[in-house]
């Protein structure tokens, strides 16, 4: 009989339903020892909590992420909560003997993010950060690539990660706009995936000069009960807006490839154009998270009479996740990677391997997004801190 591993989510909406999501399809695709068992959710809210544990298929719910963690029928704990809470969440779990996976950005700050990482290595359990788009199967084509040297020396990297959902000026203060409970606006919320993907990619990155802006200084407070979230809507008190609209920077890598950086709320017509090109010696690779299934390729040695940019559907048995589920052609969809990054930490979990990204992981991570707010500041070439670690 296969074995179970009891998960606690603490975090009940956005992305809280995403991984509630998953460890239900999990099992059902793919072949996993431990399988997750959604043992409890958990919420501040009892009534939202209720009825997402109802809705959502988890067995029971805590109103407290403390009683959460104490549960001997426990084994995993997942913090899909907003920043400012990740990190007591994480180091309760985590001193408590707990496997964690936790949402990005790591943390709200480096130092905290650096707490963090510490408490991890001393547990000794198993850990991982939940930047889901590596797992789409087109960037894990284009790692395999990449990694097989059939792209070169790699020289460029650029990316764009643009939303446009709070443009209106009537768009309610959201916690996602106040720094002390986001950490950052665009930078932390998109620009990390980018940064992350950029690492996994490319490699290191060495120093960045950045700019940040916010474009509407105040905004309607949120209304209670209003939905939250892209639904939310404001009354006629207004707050400040305390975290960055748009973020750009410039990197170098330490492998010696240069790379650009956008991250916006204010694209209008982007609703999730998360996308990269990296350019190489022999070839090139563009990935579009709005059409994830592809991949575009360019190879520099071929025949110049065909020579040209190629769409790779990325759904053929052979490509990574892709097997276990549907027929070549019929595309997955967002959800999967989150899917996938279960099926990860799942084989983790028995291999007693913290699969990437780990928090040493997300700390670089941070560490970048540290240096570019730095930069923002002071208008320098600015080196992420990762000495120490």
């Amino acid at each position: 009989m296969m074995a179970e591993i009891g998960v606690g989510l603490v975090g009940y909406k956005f992305m809280g339903r995403t991984h509630s999501n998953a460890y239900r399809q999990l099992p059902r695709f793919f072949d996993v020892d431990p399988a997750p068992r959604m043992t409890a959710i958990c919420g501040r809210d009892e009534a939202g909590v209720r009825d997402a544990a109802n809705t959502l298929g988890w067995e029971s719910y805590e109103t407290d992420y403390r009683r959460l963690i104490d549960r001997d029928d426990i084994g995993l704990v997942d913090v899909s909560t907003p920043g400012n809470t990740h990190r007591d969440v994480v180091i309760a779990a985590l001193e408590a003997g707990k496997h964690v996976i936790c949402e990005k950005p790591l943390a709200n700050t480096l130092d905290e993010a650096k707490e963090m990482l510490a408490a991890a290595r001393d547990a000794g359990t198993v850990n991982t950060v939940c930047f889901n788009y590596r797992r789409a199967p087109a960037v894990q084509l284009a790692k395999k690539l990449i990694d097989e040297g059939r792209l070169g020396t790699i020289r460029h990297w650029r990316s764009t990660y643009l939303q446009d959902f709070i443009m209106d000026p009537q768009f309610p203060l959201i916690w996602r706009l106040q720094k002390e409970l986001a950490g950052s606006g665009a930078l932390g919320d998109i620009a990390a995936h980018s940064v992350d993907l950029a690492r996994f990619l490319v490699g290191d990155v060495s120093e960045v000069v950045g700019m940040m802006e916010t474009f509407i200084k105040e905004r309607p407070l949120e209304e209670a009960g209003a939905g939250g979230g892209l639904s939310a809507s404001g009354g006629v008190e207004t707050g400040e807006v305390t975290v960055d609209d748009a973020a750009a920077f410039l990197a170098r890598f330490e492998n010696g490839a240069i790379g650009t950086f956008e991250a916006t709320r204010f694209a209008a017509g982007r609703r999730n154009q998360n996308g990269f090109e990296i350019n190489g010696s022999k070839g090139s690779v563009a990935f579009d998270m709005e059409r994830m299934n592809e991949l575009d390729v360019f190879f520099v040695d071929d025949d110049a009479d065909v020579q040209g940019f190629r769409t790779v559907n990325v759904t053929e048995p052979g490509h990574p996740y892709v097997g276990a589920w549907w027929p070549p052609g019929h595309i997955i969809g967002y959800e999967h990677t989150f899917v996938h990054t279960m099926k990860d930490l799942m084989d983790g979990i028995k291999a007693g391997k913290s699969p990437a990204p780990t928090f040493e992981d997300a700390y670089r991570v941070q560490a970048v997004l540290d240096a570019v707010e730095r930069s923002a500041e002071g208008g320098g070439w600015t080196r992420p801190e990762v000495g120490g670690i």
